[in-house]
């Protein structure tokens, strides 16, 4: 991923309401969720929920396919690991497994564990 597209993906993710509407689209997986849907959800104006979607798709992070009349949005998985994989590629010195905790912190559910906490609950 070229700096400018991490830029912008990032700046598109500093946003509460952009931040919300992308955690749930990452929640909803594959299936992806209507608009009106994600604007439900999230209690948010239409208008308001047009223009977040909006940005985090010219940012990369979302994508979108028509279903009938409704247009379905859904995390864009590959763009994401290629995101993650750019603010991971220089970490460590070139030692890996100082980085392999956050992988374990992704799958722990307490919104305060680490690593080491998780094993231990």
């Amino acid at each position: 991923m070229e700096t400018d597209n991490a830029i912008e993906a990032l700046s598109a993710l500093a946003h509460p309401g952009r931040l919300a509407v992308f955690r749930l689209l990452v929640q909803a997986g594959s299936d992806g969720m209507a608009a009106g849907d994600v604007a439900r959800s999230l209690d948010t104006p239409a208008n308001t929920m047009s223009t977040q979607l909006a940005i985090l798709t010219r940012a990369g992070l979302i994508r979108s396919r028509r279903e009938s009349r409704s247009i379905i949005y859904l995390a864009d998985y590959a763009r994401i690991t290629g995101l993650l994989g750019f603010l991971m590629e220089d970490c460590c010195q070139g030692r890996p497994e100082i980085c392999a905790p956050i992988g374990e912190l992704a799958a722990c559910k307490s919104p305060v564990c680490t690593p080491a906490m998780e094993k231990t609950q």
